[in-house]
C-alpha cells in the first residue's frame, strides 16, 4: 500500500475525532446493564454502515439497546415485528388511491426510518426477508414505478430467537451473508442481574441523552475509512479467510471435512471494515492483529458452512474460528 500517512499526527486526530463513542456508551451504560459486547457491536455497525444479526434467547435487551442506541443520535427508530402473515408491502409501503386527488399516491411503510429492529427476523415468509434484505443491501425500496432511497445513516439489526424452531423460515445462508455481524448474546452476571433488578424497580427508569445528529455519524464514518491499515494486517486478515476456504494449507486439516464452504470476499471486507471501526472505538488512528481478532468470530460466524459430519461431532463454528486463530500466524 503506497498510502502511508504520518501514524503520530492520525493518531492524534481519530483520538479527538472518536470522543463521541464514549459519550454514546455512557448514555447506553444508564440504560443498559451489562452488555458490553451488544453495545460495541452496535457501535460497529453504525460506523461501518453494516447491519447485524442478532441471537440470544429473549428478555436480554436487544429491542432496548437499538432504541437506546436510536435516542442517543437523534434518529428515527421502527420496530417491526415478524410474523408468518407479513407482507413486503407492510415493511416497504404501498400505493393507496387518494379519493380527494383522485389518484394513487405513495404510502410509505416502517422501512424508511434510520434504525430497524426486524424483530423475530425467521418468523416471517421468505418473501418479505428478501424485500428487508434488498433494501439493506441496495439502500433503496421500489414502490409501484418509483424508486425511494432510505435515510442515512440506515442500520438493520435484526434479532432471532434459536430455541424455537417451530413455525420458523430460516434464514438462507446467501441472505445472512448480507449481515456485516451476527453477534450472539448471553445471560447476565448474578451482579449485573441484580443492578438489572434494582433499574427496573425504581420509581423512574433511566432515559439516554441524545448526544449526536445523524450527519455526525456519516462524518464520523468517512473518518473510520482513514485509520491506517499495514499491508501485514491486509495479509492476516486474507490468511484467516483463506483458512476457512482451504484448511488443509494451514494445518488444520482435521477441519477440511467439517466445513462445506468457507468466508466469501465480502467476509475479508467486512473483517477488514470492522476492525478499522474497531480501532476507532478504542481511540486508535492504526489496526493492530487484537482488532481483527476481536471482531473475528461475529464477522466470520455465519460465513462458514457446517457439513453432517461437523454436526454429528458436535463442532460449532465458534471452535472452528478459535482453531484458525490460534494457527495462522499473527503479524
Amino acid at each position: 500500500m503506497s498510502y502511508n500517512p504520518d501514524i503520530r499526527i492520525l493518531n492524534e486526530r481519530i483520538q479527538q475525532e472518536s470522543l463521541f463513542i464514549d459519550q454514546i456508551q455512557q448514555e447506553m451504560n444508564k440504560v443498559i446493564v451489562g452488555q458490553k459486547h451488544l453495545v460495541e457491536s452496535l457501535m460497529l455497525g453504525l460506523l461501518t454502515n453494516g447491519h447485524i444479526l442478532l441471537e440470544g434467547v429473549p428478555g436480554l435487551a436487544k429491542t432496548l439497546a437499538i432504541n437506546t442506541l436510536a435516542q442517543t443520535v437523534d434518529a428515527k427508530f421502527h420496530r417491526i415485528q415478524f410474523t408468518p402473515d407479513l407482507l413486503p408491502a407492510d415493511l416497504l409501503g404501498t400505493m393507496i388511491y387518494s379519493q380527494k386527488k383522485e389518484e394513487f399516491i405513495v404510502k410509505k411503510g416502517p422501512i424508511f426510518s434510520n434504525f430497524i429492529l426486524a424483530d423475530e427476523i425467521n418468523r416471517a415468509p421468505a418473501k418479505v426477508q428478501s424485500a428487508l434484505l434488498e433494501a439493506m443491501q441496495e439502500k433503496q425500496v421500489t414502490i409501484g414505478q418509483e424508486t425511494y432511497r432510505l435515510e442515512e445513516p440506515f442500520l438493520v439489526m435484526a434479532t432471532q430467537n434459536p430455541i424455537e424452531q417451530e413455525g420458523t423460515y430460516p434464514l438462507p445462508e446467501a441472505q445472512v451473508d448480507r449481515f456485516m455481524l451476527k453477534v450472539v448474546i448471553s445471560y447476565p452476571t448474578k451482579e449485573e442481574e441484580k443492578s438489572i433488578i434494582r433499574q427496573n424497580l425504581a420509581m423512574a427508569f433511566p432515559k439516554a441523552q441524545t448526544i449526536l445528529k445523524p450527519a455526525d455519524i456519516l462524518n464520523a464514518r468517512q473518518v473510520v475509512k482513514e485509520v491506517y491499515m499495514d499491508e501485514k494486517i491486509e495479509n492476516y486478515i486474507v490468511d484467516i479467510v483463506f483458512a476457512t476456504r482451504e484448511p488443509a494449507n494451514y494445518r488444520l486439516s482435521k477441519y477440511a471435512p467439517m466445513i462445506s464452504y468457507g468466508g466469501s470476499p465480502r467476509a475479508s471486507i467486512s473483517l477488514a471494515t470492522a476492525a478499522k471501526a474497531y480501532a476507532f472505538i478504542k481511540h486508535r488512528g492504526y489496526v493492530i492483529p487484537e482488532d481483527v481478532r476481536a471482531v473475528s468470530h461475529d464477522v466470520l460466524r455465519h460465513r462458514i458452512g457446517l457439513t453432517y459430519e461437523a454436526e454429528a461431532e458436535n463442532i460449532t463454528t465458534t471452535e472452528i474460528i478459535n482453531q484458525i486463530l490460534n494457527t495462522v500466524e499473527v503479524p
